[in-house]
């Protein structure tokens, strides 16, 4: 009767083996907290991983695989601008996980105005075109006097 209650325990307890999955001693993705700034405030902000918000701001990001990421900035009447942020990993020990942190971090930008339309050069009046034949001689000694009236004929 021992070895039949052995046998019951040991089916149980290898059943319960088949629905183990090696998902539980996964652990989560390390994330990272990005603070984004911009000047003016109230810029739209939007990550190259995705998330966007409105600045000031603080995101939570998953941390990337290799590389970095970008934060890219837009305002009505204001140009665009797009910030390059890096990823730097501090690798772990045997007691203690690897970090990762982003640099810079705040990420802050300088939003430029755009600048008014140019303006339109203002039009001069043209000068009347006065037909041949009607214009009179320019003076002999180069002033810019008028020529003296002409005698009215007898």
């Amino acid at each position: 009767m021992r070895r039949v209650i052995a046998i019951a325990a040991a089916s149980l307890s290898l059943a319960g083996c088949s629905s183990f999955s090696m998902d539980y001693f996964k652990s989560a993705p390390p994330t990272m907290q990005v603070q984004i700034e911009s000047n003016p405030p109230g810029a739209d902000a939007r990550t190259s991983l995705g998330q966007s918000c409105k600045t000031p701001c603080s995101v939570t990001l998953p941390v990337p695989e290799s590389g970095g990421f970008t934060v890219s900035y837009a305002m009505p009447r204001f140009q665009p601008a797009t910030v390059p942020v890096q990823i730097i990993r501090e690798p772990g020990s045997l007691i203690s996980a690897g970090t990762a942190r982003p640099d810079p971090n705040p990420v802050v930008t300088e939003l430029q105005p755009i600048g008014p339309p140019p303006r339109a050069k203002p039009m001069r009046p043209k000068k009347p075109r006065v037909p041949k034949g009607t214009a009179a001689a320019p003076p002999a000694d180069g002033s810019d006097a008028p020529p003296p009236a002409a005698a009215p004929a007898r």
